[in-house]
């Protein structure tokens, strides 16, 4: 096997299967605000630039 072969073969692992967990990844972290019991945690987040302000 030579330094080549090598190379053809991890392009060849990095065209299609690295793309494939990438992809997977990203819908992972994109769907992960939207899992079910997340409301109250996002609507924390949402709300915590205003925790300390006061109105008077």
């Amino acid at each position: 096997m030579s330094g080549h072969s090598l190379y053809e073969t991890l392009r060849q692992i990095a065209d299609s299967w690295v793309l494939v967990a990438m992809a997977g990844i990203f819908v992972s972290f994109a769907a992960w605000p939207f899992r079910p019991g997340a409301k109250a945690k996002n609507h924390e987040a949402a709300n915590m630039i205003f925790k300390d302000e006061n109105d008077g």
